[in-house]
């Protein structure tokens, strides 16, 4: 019997960087609760981004933020965690020599940029809904960085982008493709599998009544901790690959016509 399920945002449950959830997803969350089965949103977004998605069941769910990073239950911080301050400041140095590239940088309570792009800034404050400031230097920042990001233009694949800068980092920092554009860098301790596991050792639940959904390469460690995982058919190869399952795509409602079943 499934007890706890965990779905991506972007590309899975929703079309990349915009706020558009169908409304009977909302509906589905509750009666999920009504049957006794927890739903936890996981994503790259922040936790403020995520909570106006699902305002309105808020306190049904679990919010798993910043790729594992930030894990928030009716409120109440669950999990914080935040990058060592050395390997920061090496990151920061990576991501500003990048060209054709945006820096983001992620608090528990906000999102900070150095770019002064006009576009990408009101993109990311329309579309992904974030709490987001502008600076200029996200270094002299004195809050915990629990995630930080670039964003890639359209001539740059995410993966190969992620490929080349695991291997600058590897062993200091967890480097995943995530969306069509973002690079997204963590702690080695997380990611959203390991959120997955924390939240199951919680609430005493088993790989076997866990069920996920993904579509990216930043969801395959939380599809290995679910007996019953899906991969939306918009998916990379590789998540594909990982998933037990298939199901539609992410425009079509693929992730709500397997929950639906479980009513």
């Amino acid at each position: 019997m499934i007890k706890l399920i965990a779905t991506d945002l972007d590309g899975t449950l929703v079309e990349e960087g915009t706020p558009n959830l169908n409304p009977e997803v909302l509906d589905t969350i509750v009666k999920l609760k009504q049957k006794g089965i927890l739903f936890a949103a996981a994503s790259g977004r922040q936790y403020a981004s995520m909570y106006r998605l699902f305002e309105p069941v808020a306190d049904h769910m679990i919010f798993i933020a910043e790729n594992g990073g930030y894990v928030v239950c009716r409120g109440r911080q669950i999990e914080c965690r935040s990058m060592k301050r050395e390997i920061l400041e090496k990151l920061v140095s990576f991501m500003r020599e990048q060209t054709d590239c945006f820096l983001l940088v992620n608090t528990p309570r906000r999102a900070y940029t150095e770019t002064r792009d006009p576009d990408f800034v009101e993109s990311l404050r329309r579309g992904y809904k974030l709490e987001l400031e502008e600076t200029e230097d996200v270094l002299a920042l004195e809050e915990p960085i629990v995630k930080a990001a670039i964003y890639c233009r359209q001539d740059q694949d995410p993966v190969e982008v992620a490929r080349q800068a695991g291997e600058l980092f590897r062993g200091e920092l967890n480097v995943m493709a995530a969306g069509a554009h973002w690079v997204d860098f963590v702690g080695t301790d997380t990611d959203k599998g390991k959120a997955l596991e924390s939240i199951q050792r919680l609430m005493h639940i088993t790989k076997e009544e866990t069920m996920a959904f993904g579509d990216n390469n930043n969801d395959i460690g939380m599809m290995l901790c679910a007996g019953e995982s899906y991969a939306v058919a918009n998916a990379r190869e590789e998540v594909k690959k990982a998933a037990r399952h298939l199901t539609d795509r992410n425009v079509d409602d693929g992730v709500l016509k397997i929950l639906k079943r479980l009513l």
